[in-house]
């Protein structure tokens, strides 16, 4: 079992699937009351809810360019490169979240997944010296198979709670969108447990 501390807490268990979510530099919401929530999924879900309404910060993920090269991005961890095994994901315009089955300590995953497209983006929005990604992800550890389907159900359907596409198919940057392209692109790992 694996576990660290930055500023925040990590918690990760061998052989457990991990709901991961990470930010846009300058994205981070202003403190909420983390007590007027019943649960810290309900507190996750409001932050989220934040996320996808803000108008003002950074929303590079927006240009398909960037959305393309960090879906491309976590794609490779899974299928190429054996970091992580995924069954959803979804690139939103200032975030990203994933579920992963780690076959790699996290830090080592999350390297490739922020740092290279960190540099790659910072390259293409013509920006340099500066931040791209807000320097921590939030874990979650994912306990009972039944997290992970209303987590799975969570991620694919972001897009139409953020008013993005009317259907979770219709957002090119998601597992559901990717799955929906004709011909398929490569799978994910889709069989949790």
């Amino acid at each position: 079992m694996a576990d660290y501390q930055r500023r925040l807490p990590h918690f990760h268990p061998s052989d457990a699937w991990l709901f991961l979510t990470w930010r846009l530099w300058g994205t981070l919401p202003a403190n909420g009351n983390a007590n007027a929530y019943p649960t810290p999924g309900h507190a996750l879900v409001a932050g989220d809810r934040v996320l996808d309404r803000r108008a003002s910060g950074p929303l590079w993920l927006r240009d398909p360019r960037i959305a393309d090269l960090v879906s491309d991005t976590i794609l490779i961890g899974d299928c190429e490169r054996r970091f992580y095994r995924l069954c959803a994901w979804v690139v939103m315009p200032n975030h990203v979240h994933l579920p992963i089955r780690p076959l790699a300590p996290v830090p080592v995953p999350m390297r490739g997944l922020k740092g290279s497209t960190a540099r790659n983006a910072n390259r293409i929005l013509g920006r340099t010296g500066q931040p791209f990604w807000q320097d921590e992800s939030l874990d979650r550890y994912l306990r009972r198979s039944s997290q992970i389907e209303r987590t799975i159900d969570y991620i694919e359907n972001n897009p139409v709670s953020a008013r993005l596409v009317c259907s979770p198919e219709s957002w090119p940057w998601s597992s559901a969108g990717w799955q929906a392209k004709p011909p398929a692109p490569p799978t994910a790992n889709s069989a949790p447990g």
